[in-house]
């Protein structure tokens, strides 16, 4: 069998309905051109391939909006090596991201480990004068 009603597709790849739905709404599950309002939609086998590249992806860390700008490519002929340049692309944009968050998370630790110091260092100084 290769189409699939959303229920049954929901189930095969373990997402929910509303889930397929919102995918769908982005755009990650390629064009509907062919469905008019109000018919009931089918999915087929490369709609399968597209939910299971889209977890893949997720699970590199790619945003849903960062998924949209490569998912056309794996489906493409010829072009999964550009996907996959893009994806490399992202993740390293992430990489320098994070870089720069632990560079400041380490000066706020380290400052508020001064903080902690100062203070306890003013209680130790009133606890000598109360006695």
């Amino acid at each position: 069998m290769s189409d699939y009603k959303i229920g049954e597709l929901a189930k095969l790849t373990n997402l929910t309905t509303r889930t397929i739905r919102y995918y769908e709404e982005l755009g990650l599950l390629g064009t509907r051109d062919g469905r008019c309002q109000g018919q009931t939609r089918y999915f087929d086998n490369n709609d399968i391939e597209r939910l299971k590249k889209i977890h893949q992806l997720k699970g590199l860390g790619l945003s849903l909006e960062e998924i949209a700008q490569v998912i056309d490519l794996y489906f493409t002929d010829g072009r999964i090596l550009e996907g996959k340049r893009k994806v490399i692309e992202i993740l390293s944009a992430h990489v320098s991201s994070t870089e720069k968050k632990i560079t400041e998370l380490t000066a706020f630790k380290k400052e508020s480990e001064e903080n902690i110091a100062r203070i306890k260092a003013i209680m130790e100084e009133y606890s000598k004068e109360m006695h």
